[in-house]
Formats: structure tokens, sequence, C-alpha cells
């Protein structure tokens, strides 16, 4: 089953064009979305292309761990550039949050004082005979925990808050007031966990797109808040706008 999972979801790399990205923002009213680069597969200047011609496009930096670098001036001038965060994959990109790497990247790139979004929880995205490419245990909470426990001055997302370890998230970040969660591929009932645990100004709206609709995730946030508007405002815009440094 495992193999057939991965395979639907390589398959939905190929949709993801800024044209099928428009498409899907008009059909669920997104607006603006934050798209994540993961160097060296898809880059900043990959994604500031595309915002130059659709201004809802929001790109987040990434940093590229497979070559030789001032790491510190090319964040600083993706920045300049329009990048609004930066995005880290540990699993994908092969190298643990801890790694004096991905320290000297964050350290790099504090300054800003723009969010850095990381991918939470454990998940494989490559079949028999590529796995040497990932490491899928990168992305496990206690990573993630002393990640952002290292640096208390940074905002930080938890991406996905962490698929289906959404109750370690909780138990290992909520303590941390530097740590925000997206709610991608969670429930209602596990949204409401994560705001009682989190908070009403930590939890976000977030899809993955393609490999999450946007749909689905704007309703499952309409049914977790139960009719108040105000925490749907919270949730669907206006925390991720005070994090990106735009108006709500």
């Amino acid at each position: 089953m495992g193999r057939w999972v991965t395979r639907a979801e390589r398959a939905r790399n190929f949709t993801a064009t800024r044209e099928n990205c428009r498409k899907s923002m008009d059909e669920a009213g997104v607006t603006y979305s934050a798209c994540m680069p993961i160097a060296p597969y898809l880059t900043f200047e990959d994604l500031r292309r595309a915002a130059q011609k659709d201004p809802g496009i929001i790109p987040f930096t990434s940093v590229d761990y497979t070559r030789a670098y001032d790491v510190a001036s090319e964040l600083s001038a993706h920045v300049a550039a329009g990048a609004r965060g930066l995005k880290l994959h540990a699993a994908i990109q092969n190298v643990p949050l801890t790694s004096r790497e991905t320290f000297a990247a964050v350290e790099a790139f504090a300054p800003h004082g723009l969010p850095v979004l990381f991918h939470c929880g454990y998940s494989s995205y490559y079949l028999e005979g590529e796995r040497h490419k990932e490491n899928p245990s990168f992305s496990e909470i206690h990573y993630c925990r002393d990640l952002v426990k290292a640096f208390p001055r940074v905002s930080f997302i938890a991406g996905h808050a962490g698929i289906y370890q959404v109750g370690e998230v909780i138990s290992m970040l909520r303590g941390f007031p530097n740590v925000s969660v997206d709610i991608s591929f969670q429930s209602p009932e596990k949204i409401r966990d994560l705001l009682n645990s989190f908070g009403p100004g930590r939890v976000m709206y977030g899809s993955d797109w393609p490999w999450g609709g946007r749909k689905t995730p704007v309703k499952t946030v309409k049914i977790a808040c139960r009719g108040d508007r105000a925490l749907e405002r919270k949730i669907l815009y206006e925390n991720a706008a005070g994090l990106l440094k735009m108006e709500a």
C-alpha cells in the first residue's frame, strides 16, 4: 500500500504548475498562497518567476545543502527579492534539523524577522532503490523540538502539525511560544486540540497543495471553529499575515 501511495504522491508533482495553482486558489477562495521551495529540486528563483506572473504567489526561500556557497548572502538577497520565509525539509533534503549547516542557516536568516517553516512528521517520498535520497526519521518531532529550543527568538511553523504525529507535536512543541502550526491534513477534532494547546494565535490554515487540496482544509477549519467567525479569520489568514509581515 505504501508503494502505491508514494507513486500517487509523486504523480501529483506534475500537476504543480502556476496555472493549476491559480485555478485551485480561485476554486477555494484563496487570495494568497505561500509556496515552499525545497532546494535543489525547486528553488526560490523558480517561485520568484512564478510570483512575477501571479502576485498571489508568496515565495519562501530554501537552503541548498548540495553546494558550497555564501548562505547568509543568498538568503538576504532572496528576502530583498520578496522571500517571506525559509522552508526546511529535513527528510527530502537528507539533512537533520539539528545539523551544523541548518543551525548556521537559521542563525543567518534570523535577523530578517521572518518565519522558518519546517516539514514536521515522519513521511517517505521515494520508492525502493531510491531510499538513499531521503531520511524520513530526520522529520521526527524531537529534531523539531531541539531546533526551536535553540532559537527562541525565531518564529517557527511546524508543517502539517506533525501529520500523524500531531500528539507528539502538542506534547513537545506547545510550550515554545515561538512555534505555530499549520493544519494541513488535520481533522476538525485535531484542529480543536491544536487550538486548545497552542492558542488561537498560533494555528493557521495550510493545504500542502498539490498533495492536498485547498477546499477541504477551509471546510475543516470552519467545522473546527463552530461558527466563530473571528477565530476563522485568525486561522485562515490573520495569523499567517502577521508572521509574514503582510496586511491581513
